[in-house]
């Protein structure tokens, strides 16, 4: 199926999980070539501050404050594009959080928000936004993760939400590029670790600050590829070599990808306590940050 997709600067982008790494990245990005954008958060502040600055800079862009894992609030979202710009273009559905713990440790309270946020949230921006990008053929992004094939220990739970996210991407672009034959282009963007504040709005039950394991890429290498799937489409974009070495992995000989993703459970945390074991899991907190944050050393 041939879709048509409009350069950036003639585009309109709705973009979840705007205020922090790789959300924020592709907000900067996607202004500074051109495209009007409507940026989705829960961290009304900082998203607020963003905008404003987006528009100080000439660029257009107007900010909903909102919870993906809410339908209400993405319906929202839709609507206001729709107010302001009369219709969306690619839809980017990128907000996501994480838990740092066993899984028999973990509540079920956590882990069912988790799921709310990472894969319901793709799941509700991704109906809401098909009957818009139909209209005039358009972009529907989700980013998921190397862990969409692979998977790493004490990040079970997220790992487990980001297959689910390819499992759906998959079968909706069967079901909308292949049976349809709708002019929307349908991307899965599987990025490796990436160096965000992710860890530090993670949910932890370890007794150590988390991190990500090395190496991780700069977030605008995520956003390039990001806003490259906008206008070219593409299907399951890897972005960092890692992604590449692990995906094929956990595809071809899994008992070697198990035994490699064992290694990283020693490799996820700093030799010092947690700052914020509550993280971000359940109520918005500090954003405004592309790079992660590395912990003073005591």
């Amino acid at each position: 199926m041939r879709h048509s997709l409009k350069p950036l600067d003639r585009q309109v982008i709705v973009l979840t999980g705007a205020s922090s790494g790789i959300g924020l990245a592709t907000a900067q990005l996607a202004a500074s070539r051109g495209a009007r954008l409507v940026l989705v958060s829960r961290t009304e502040d900082t998203l607020r501050s963003l905008v404003d600055i987006l528009t100080q800079e000439g660029h257009e862009a107007i900010p909903v404050v909102g919870d993906v894992g809410r339908r209400e609030d993405v319906e929202r979202a839709a609507q206001q594009a729709m107010d302001r710009f009369g219709r969306v273009d690619t839809w980017i559905n990128n907000a996501g959080v994480s838990i740092y713990g066993r899984l028999h440790e973990v509540s079920d309270e956590d882990n069912r928000r988790l799921f709310d946020t990472n894969f319901w949230g793709v799941v509700y921006g991704s109906l809401v936004a098909l009957p818009l990008l139909r209209r005039e053929g358009g972009a529907l992004i989700n980013v998921g993760s190397e862990v969409s094939d692979a998977v790493v220990p004490l990040q079970g739970m997220y790992s487990a939400s980001k297959h689910a996210v390819k499992g759906f991407t998959d079968a909706l672009r069967i079901e909308v590029e292949r049976i349809d034959q709708a002019p929307v282009s349908i991307t899965l963007i599987q990025p490796t670790a990436v160096d965000t504040p992710f860890p530090q709005r993670a949910r932890n039950y370890t007794d150590r600050e988390p991190k990500l394991p090395t190496p991780r890429i700069d977030p605008e290498k995520v956003a390039r590829a990001i806003l490259h799937a906008a206008v070219h489409g593409g299907r399951d974009v890897t972005v960092g070599m890692m992604a590449k070495l692990n995906t094929t992995a956990s595809q071809l000989v899994p008992a070697l990808a198990d035994r490699l993703s064992a290694k990283q459970a020693e490799r996820q945390h700093y030799d010092q306590p947690p700052a914020n074991p509550q993280g971000t899991l359940h109520r918005a907190g500090p954003a405004g940050r592309i790079h992660g944050e590395r912990p003073t050393l005591h």
